[in-house]
């Protein structure tokens, strides 16, 4: 298995030179505390804690999995003292409110954490990552009551956290899920129903785990118009805020699945388990959108690291490995072979792989920006905009770095070629962890329509405008500058084709509503690759700009400008493919009758 190795270097790179993260926090309340010492310091230390302890556990996890003994999940060997050990160091409380007993800091630092521990043992960081929705639901539509209750000891990592949405005959259809909740003469209510695919639904690392629950009340309207949401306690606590009574929710099974073995993925059943209503009735796939948002931004990490561990892992091995001989003449005289890092096909992964990677670090980070500013900018227009533009990103980055994650974690199986498909060198797990990715918190055809229908159309287009302005004054003030020609006019030209092809969408669906689930999946992977080309173009901008002023890293910012190089030569022509698919009309998938499906 890959020994996961922080990347520090590139997350400094992306934070404090692409980004400008120390301006940034100066802008947002709490940020004035994360100096550029404090948040070096942080990530130095969590960088530790997930190559020390997380990073071992990651081969263990999958090939131990999650038990069911007596009607409790036992997590794997090791697991249960990480948990321990990251209570411990204060990272579920980093970023939570001072007043609940959290630290204040901004919440993008969070994610640099969470691209860590996710990287390092994907099953693990499953755990603490889900109580973040939990928390930031509760915090924002719970009662006062409620917060006081659940969000100290959820901040502090005592209690963990889950969202039950899906039910066995509903996937994302959740208009018709069957989970029922009855008013109680104490105001609380008695859930019943069947939940599935809940990760982290069950375990022995937490004092207790709270469970946010959708289910529709006697009177609720049908579709998700009648939904609403319940806080559901696995124990409810007594009056001292204490883990107390156990509630009816009771572990059906644990779900036998491909990978990411090391989280307990279980079916729920709610057998009238005392809840309590989350705001108003009927309101909860608005209130759990909240949820959702922040576990897409977190799916969308699964693909970084993805990406970044099976390249960690058969770069690593392509250095080492010796086949064949340099087409170009012997590069290892010595040796009966070369390395197979001289191939020009093993390049193609691994340069894919890095591309992808570092690539896909910069737009989670630039998102986490854009999450900062939404939730605590001091400027109203300045939220409100940063609000619209992370709404466009966020199904961009969930689908678009999946898919990607799962090709470069095929990548990275391939450059080991046999021992790549053997378990004892990790690689395959990549590959069957990160496949989870394109599915879970809405389908890649999901956010598509996400994207495509709601996002671009339904705003007329606005939501697109808004990034590709920026793209445009990016390519407005470095038109001139004759060194990065290769990136800007490629980039400038995708940019305008971006506003005319949705154009021709829009006036295609004006026709047929179908053109928009015909274009969707394409559309947005050309919108993936157009925002992995602005922020590559931006890379490429500091790179060249800091080998100017003279620089010890040469071969650092180097590689940084022939990454992005390849990027835009063989990785970025893969859009035009998806153009001419988007356009070319839903009667070649809509013509075929059914039954012709048949063989």
């Amino acid at each position: 298995m890959p020994q996961y190795k922080a990347p520090l270097r590139d997350i400094q790179f992306v934070m404090n030179e692409l980004l400008d993260t120390e301006t940034h926090y100066q802008h947002i309340p709490g940020g004035e505390e994360a100096t550029p010492d404090m948040v070096n310091a942080i990530i130095q230390e969590g960088a530790k804690f997930c190559e020390q302890v997380l990073s071992p556990l990651n081969q263990t996890g999958d090939q131990e999995g999650c038990t069911l003994e007596n009607g409790e999940v036992k997590t794997p060997t090791g697991f249960k003292e990480a948990y321990k050990q990251y209570i411990e160091g204060g990272w579920p409380s980093m970023t939570a409110d001072e007043q609940l007993g959290g630290q204040g800091l901004p919440g993008s630092l969070s994610m640099v954490m969470s691209e860590m521990v996710g990287t390092a043992n994907w099953s693990f960081g499953m755990y603490p990552g889900l109580s973040h929705g939990c928390l930031n639901t509760l915090e924002a539509h719970g009662s006062e009551e409620q917060k006081q209750t659940y969000l100290p000891k959820m901040i502090s990592g005592e209690w963990t956290g889950t969202m039950c949405l899906t039910e066995s005959h509903c996937g994302s259809d959740l208009g018709i899920m069957r989970s029922k909740a009855e008013p109680n003469s104490d105001g609380s209510y008695s859930i019943s129903g069947e939940k599935i695919f809940i990760s982290a639904g069950d375990h022995d690392m937490s004092d207790n785990i709270i469970h946010l629950v959708l289910a529709k009340l006697p009177d609720a309207p049908k579709g998700t118009k009648g939904i609403s949401v319940f806080v559901v306690p696995k124990f409810i606590p007594d009056e001292n805020g204490n883990p107390g009574e156990r509630n009816s929710v009771s572990v059906g099974s644990i779900e036998h699945k491909m990978g990411i073995h090391g989280n307990a993925t279980c079916v729920l059943n709610f057998d009238g388990a005392r809840g309590f209503l989350i705001g108003e009735p009927h309101k909860g796939l608005n209130y759990m959108f909240t949820f959702m948002n922040i576990a897409r931004i977190g799916t969308a990490i699964q693909g970084l690291g993805s990406a970044e561990l099976a390249f960690q892992g058969s770069l690593e091995y392509a250095k080492d490995r010796q086949a064949m001989r340099s087409l170009s003449g012997a590069k290892n005289p010595d040796g009966a072979a070369d390395p197979i890092i001289v191939h020009p096909d093993v390049r193609r992964m691994l340069m894919t792989q890095k591309a992808l990677a570092e690539g896909g670090r910069a737009m989670i980070y630039y998102a986490a920006q854009q999450a900062d500013i939404a939730t605590r900018g001091q400027d109203e227009d300045a939220r409100k905009e940063a609000d619209e533009l992370l709404g466009f990103l966020t199904p961009i980055a969930k689908a678009f770095l999946t898919e990607t994650g799962v090709e470069a974690a095929n990548q990275g199986m391939q450059v080991l070629g046999g021992h790549g498909y053997i378990s004892e060198w990790g690689m395959e797990q990549i590959v069957r962890d990160a496949r989870i990715g394109t599915i879970y918190e809405g389908t890649t055809g999901i956010q598509a329509l996400d994207l495509l229908g709601r996002k671009v159309l339904m705003t007329q287009g606005e939501s697109l405008k808004r990034f590709t302005k920026k793209v445009h004054l990016f390519c407005k003030e470095h038109g001139d500058n004759k060194q990065l020609a290769e990136f800007i006019e490629p980039l400038a030209a995708f940019n305008k084709e971006w506003g005319d092809l949705t154009m021709k969408l829009g006036s295609a669906a004006m026709k047929d509503r179908e053109e928009v689930g015909a274009a969707s999946y394409d559309y947005l992977m050309y919108s993936g690759y157009g925002v992995l080309a602005y922020l590559w173009a931006e890379m490429a901008e500091v790179a060249q700009r800091k080998l100017e002023e003279g620089t010890t890293e040469e071969a650092f910012y180097n590689a940084k400008l022939q990454t992005a190089r390849f990027y835009f030569k063989r990785m970025l022509p893969r859009a035009k493919a998806h153009a001419d698919a988007m356009i070319s009309g839903a009667d070649n998938l809509m013509d075929i009758q059914e039954e012709h499906f048949a063989f």
